[in-house]
């Protein structure tokens, strides 16, 4: 059995529909928007996908044996 990561399934979903209307968002919001506010969602698409990364990397690890001394 592998380990879990820290993010539940439902969490981990929730993040990547984050990420994906932050990422779609930004090219959006920069083209529509003269301000540099559009940067504020790249900001956020990189968090989460850092997020995102971590959890995978806590899930894809091996799972500790316990020997017994």
């Amino acid at each position: 059995m592998r380990s879990l990561g820290f993010l539940s399934e439902r969490q981990r979903q929730f993040a990547w529909v984050g990420f994906l209307l932050a990422a779609f968002q930004a090219p959006l919001a920069a083209k529509l928007v003269d301000d540099a506010s559009w940067f504020f969602a790249v900001v956020v698409a990189g968090l989460v996908a850092t997020v995102i990364i971590a959890d995978d990397a806590q899930r894809r690890r091996p799972e500790t044996a316990d020997y017994a001394e």
